[in-house]
């Protein structure tokens, strides 16, 4: 299916999205984009339908070729304490801030959001699939945070997270089972299936 370019009739229509949200490790890493409207590549598209080669390759062109885009990151201990809802629609709001031509229209991944400033916006379910913006920002937050899980997997690589990113893999489980926890896990989740016992 072609990707959309806008929802709105507006010039500087910003799309936002999210990356990480279900991991037990790591930050939930959000971007923004704001597109040319005379953007096209048919490569893009949901960062998910993606290989890391192509996220790679994408990464730089949306970069060079958008309008502006910004990311943000929020992590564990804010996670922990906020919860991962609004950590995610936070970290959204961040990378929105980044931008240095203020958006006139907002849409967003997913069905939550909360208002950013006098902004108006939609939330568009599956809009990574949807919209060219959504995707860019889905590709930006998906290899922003890849990178970052492959750095913090050099401080502690028993947990792999150079591969599974965070994820709730099995063997990211055993490592946990195994190894306990880092300062990089979410003490809020459920690290581990309730037949296992951890002390926090």
């Amino acid at each position: 299916m072609k990707l959309l370019k806008h929802f709105s009739d507006k010039d500087f229509e910003c799309g936002t999205d999210e990356a990480g949200r279900g991991c037990l490790a790591g930050p939930v890493t959000a971007a923004a984009v704001i597109l040319p409207s005379t953007f096209s590549n048919n490569l893009l598209n949901d960062s998910k339908q993606l290989t890391e080669k192509k996220r790679l390759l994408l990464k730089p062109i949306i970069e060079s070729q958008s309008v502006c885009f910004g990311v943000a990151n929020i992590y564990e201990e804010e996670i922990d304490t906020i919860n991962i809802l609004n950590a995610s629609i936070k970290a959204m709001h961040k990378s929105i801030e980044q931008l240095n031509i203020s958006p006139q229209f907002i849409i967003v991944d997913g069905n939550k959001f909360k208002p950013y400033k006098e902004v108006l916006h939609q939330t568009i379910i599956k809009g990574d699939s949807k919209y060219l913006s959504i995707a860019a920002a889905s590709v930006l937050a998906k290899t922003y945070r890849d990178l970052y899980m492959e750095k913090i997997h050099e401080e502690f690589p028993m947990y792999n997270w150079k591969q599974n990113k965070g994820y709730p893999t099995k063997a990211h489980r055993e490592a946990i089972k195994k190894y306990g926890i880092t300062k990089y896990h979410r003490k809020s989740f459920r690290l581990l299936p309730q037949q296992y016992t951890l002390d926090i």
